[in-house]
């Protein structure tokens, strides 16, 4: 578990301190309930409650955890947010539950009534007692979740009574999250295991280049806004513009691409003679209208068509084939489980041709100069930085077995 989920932990042992004696009771309506509120929010802003506005938020030093109390510490309520795909041992309404039961050492739990909360499914409540060190009192603990994070909302006093329940389903009807937060979280579901990390590892040059984490699927969280500029990007750089296009790219990627070209052209001069030339340059500028600089790349590829083969920069379309689909999922042309299932076969299918790593870089690198006809040197560069980090996903084996994890 990450630190800070121990140091939220931690605050909320000791906010429990606080939350003790409970509070009369008084006929009042919904809306007057209401009238009486404020907004309180995480202090990163992305979730907030409505709550008697004579109270006070504390200050946790936590995003993740909001504590509102009376002045004299009487009464509060405690928000727990956990967002989901944030490395926290945390994946489910259960492992909320086992949270809250372990920091307040919950006894004599009985279930209770559900509220309704806007956004939020899952939802599930429970009354119990409450403990932190030698002093209890009683607690009313709603769990959730939403496509951000898992919630547990906990109302806490001495003795409880009807007005407080009233209070609680009124703050819980105003729950919200912020539409900057729901419109820029990631979408994306899966664990980062070993055979993701494979994947990433095929494109992690270009997803370092492109400013992205080479440790998170696709590169960057997937979500509305990245949607559209992947959309975008598919239809500049690739004339990719819906779910059919995309299904003929990556086929023609994964048949044909940039390598039946090379081989083609490269076996054309070898037809002609270029291999039995003593002076290679001079060869192409006698029988083809190039420059010098044209003639020396062909020089450069004629020599890896002899070295390597045919499939000299298969390397080169496969690893676009792989870095293709996880942009088809970031525009939304595949779904998260499409783009993975799809991941896998290609990884299985390119895994078996190359030894190594920098075997497939480097089969790579040798396309990146035929597609651009420029030095991979900066490529090649990155690559190795790449490589001497601590979260290098190409610490992974490249011959590991790969298998479906998600």
């Amino acid at each position: 578990m990450k630190t800070k989920t121990k140091g939220m932990l931690g605050s909320l042992f000791l906010c429990m301190v606080l939350l003790l004696s409970g509070c009369g009771t008084g006929a009042v309506t919904d809306d007057e309930l209401l009238a009486d509120m404020k907004e309180f929010a995480l202090s990163d802003e992305s979730a907030s409650l409505y709550l008697n506005k004579e109270w006070e938020s504390e200050d946790t030093g936590e995003d993740q955890l909001l504590i509102v109390a009376n002045d004299n510490g009487t009464e509060g309520v405690l928000m727990f947010q956990i967002p989901k795909g944030g490395g926290y041992q945390i994946s489910s309404i259960d492992d909320m539950e086992t949270l809250v039961d372990e920091s307040f050492q919950t006894s004599e739990k009985e279930d209770a009534e559900v509220f309704e909360i806007p956004g939020m499914s899952n939802v599930s409540a429970t009354r119990c007692k409450v403990t932190s060190g030698s002093i209890s009192g009683e607690a009313f603990v709603v769990y959730g979740e939403t496509d951000y994070a898992f919630y547990a909302i906990t109302y806490v006093g001495n003795k409880w009574n009807e007005r407080m329940t009233q209070s609680f389903r009124v703050s819980c009807s105003k729950f919200a999250e912020s539409e900057s937060v729901i419109e820029g979280m990631d979408t994306t579901t899966a664990e980062l295991t070993d055979t993701i990390r494979w994947f990433n590892a095929s494109y992690a040059v270009l997803t370092e280049i492109n400013g992205w984490d080479y440790n998170r699927f696709g590169g960057i969280a997937a979500n509305e806004t990245t949607q559209q500029l992947e959309i975008e990007s598919l239809e500049e750089w690739w004339g990719v513009t819906d779910r059919a296009s995309a299904d003929e790219t990556l086929d023609w990627t994964l048949t044909e691409g940039h390598r039946t070209e090379f081989a083609e052209n490269m076996a054309y001069l070898e037809e002609i003679g270029m291999g039995e030339a003593a002076d290679r340059k001079s060869f192409i500028l006698e029988n083809f209208e190039m420059t010098p600089d044209e003639a020396d790349a062909y020089v450069n590829w004629y020599g890896m068509y002899e070295q390597y083969g045919a499939d000299a920069i298969a390397g080169w379309d496969y690893c676009r084939a792989l870095n293709l689909v996880s942009f088809y999922y970031l525009a939304g042309y595949y779904s998260e489980n499409e783009a993975l299932d799809k991941s896998l076969e290609i990884a299985q299918m390119v895994q078996p041709l190359f030894e190594s790593w920098d075997d497939l870089v480097a089969s790579y690198m040798r396309g990146y100069e035929y597609w651009a006809e420029e030095s991979s040197a900066e490529r090649q560069a990155v690559y190795e930085d790449i490589k001497s980090r601590a979260d290098s996903p190409y610490q992974v084996d490249f011959k590991m077995q790969l298998e479906k994890t998600w």
